[in-house]
């Protein structure tokens, strides 16, 4: 039996159901509601009764939801295009992109090592193959040049 949204109490508790799953931004918890009925008004005041809390937090979503994705081996390109399609602002997630404190090549490297056994490509043929892999996962071509040719990020 689903529940009838039709009351800022109903939104609310709701919205707190979710979040104590884990955490969402703003707009992910908007669709979410709406997909459940919740009227466009009470979805607005209850998100933002829940904000004025602390109880949502667009900035420990993106710290959790980069966090998350660069432990599951993705770059930071592949990570910026999920959050725009999350309806996140770009400068929110360049910042925390930044802030991360994620070495990126450190990343890559280990990635590339889980994936490939630690095997540099022996031919172009291969050399693509691992490329479109690296280049898939988020990680730009620039980085995986360095990784081929075992640049460190400091020349």
């Amino acid at each position: 039996m689903t529940a009838v949204l039709d009351t800022l109490v109903a939104v609310r508790r709701t919205a707190m159901d979710l979040l104590a799953r884990r955490e969402h931004g703003r707009v992910e918890l908007t669709r979410k509601l709406r997909q459940r009925g919740a009227p466009d008004e009470l979805i607005d005041t209850a998100l933002d009764r829940l904000t004025e809390e602390g109880l949502l937090s667009e900035a420990r979503y993106l710290e959790s939801f980069v966090s998350y994705r660069a432990r599951s081996g993705y770059g930071p390109m592949r990570i910026r295009e999920e959050l725009g399609q999350r309806g996140l602002q770009r400068a929110d997630v360049e910042l925390a992109l930044r802030e991360s404190g994620i070495d990126w090549q450190e990343q890559l490297t280990d990635t590339w090592r889980r994936k490939f056994s630690g095997h540099l490509p022996v031919d172009a043929r291969e050399r693509a193959k691992q490329g479109r892999f690296l280049a898939y996962r988020g990680y730009s071509m620039e980085m995986i040049n360095r990784l081929f040719s075992g640049r460190s990020t400091d020349d």
